[in-house]
């Protein structure tokens, strides 16, 4: 590939500015808010199963209640209609075989009111739970706000930066021909965000190899336009008055 000399060096101009930027990123990821904030959402993501799990015990409670409610509804019912037919019959038989139904409903019914008593309880003890899981969300929710209110107001200065510096940036590869700021960002991919590097003094500033031998007659060779790269860690390797050849 080629590439004026200008051209190259105004990778250095780049390279600094990305170098800057993981900076800032770096250090907007590793203030002091992040942990806890990390252990909060930790909390509330296991809180979120234990009410999910809680509000399905609820809604099968409250299906057993409304079930049981049906029940004695239509319990009570009969008796109203059993009671109804005993005062209005003469015959002895069936005066005899209602009082015994009755009676026999009379059982039922306490029967399924003792039950729902007990689902009554069993609803309160589960909508007592949710509630208290919602709480303690909302207690999260809240550590959460305040830390994320301390982490912005710690960040802004460094959002500052961090817009100011990518503003340059693109003002920076916008003056970069596309093939060679294709093949900067390549390198800087595959060199851990280092895509371009200064040759001072015969050695190269992203890995410090120092060229001897045959790789330094190479590049003192090179014609000023060629783009050349680093024997050792394959970035941009780019050529200034201080590198010595």
């Amino acid at each position: 590939m080629k590439a004026s000399p200008a051209d190259q060096q105004e990778l250095l101009r780049l390279q600094s500015l990305d170098t800057r930027l993981q900076q800032l990123a770096h250090r907007l990821g590793a203030l002091p808010q992040a942990a806890p904030l990390a252990e909060l959402a930790k909390r509330d993501a296991a809180v979120r199963g234990t009410r999910a799990e809680a509000v399905g015990g609820l809604e099968d409670a409250r299906a057993e209640l409304t079930r049981l409610e049906s029940d004695v509804a239509v319990v009570e019912a009969r008796i109203a209609r059993d009671g109804d037919r005993l005062q209005h019959t003469s015959s002895t038989k069936d005066v005899a075989a209602l009082e015994a139904e009755l009676a026999s409903l009379a059982r039922r019914l306490s029967d399924l009111e003792d039950q729902e008593l007990a689902v009554m309880e069993k609803v309160e003890t589960a909508e007592a739970a949710v509630a208290g899981i919602d709480a303690e969300r909302a207690t999260i929710a809240s550590e959460a706000a305040a830390l994320e209110a301390e982490r912005d107001e710690a960040a802004s200065g460094l959002g500052t930066e961090r817009d100011a510096a990518e503003r340059d940036r693109a003002v920076v590869a916008g003056g970069v021909p596309a093939e060679l700021l294709t093949f900067y960002e390549q390198r800087r991919l595959r060199g851990g965000g280092v895509g371009a590097a200064l040759l001072r003094q015969r050695t190269c500033s992203g890995c410090t190899i120092t060229l001897t031998g045959s790789d330094l007659e190479q590049v003192r060779r090179a014609a000023p336009d060629d783009v050349l790269q680093c024997p050792e860690c394959d970035r941009i390797l780019v050529r200034t008055d201080e590198s010595g050849l």
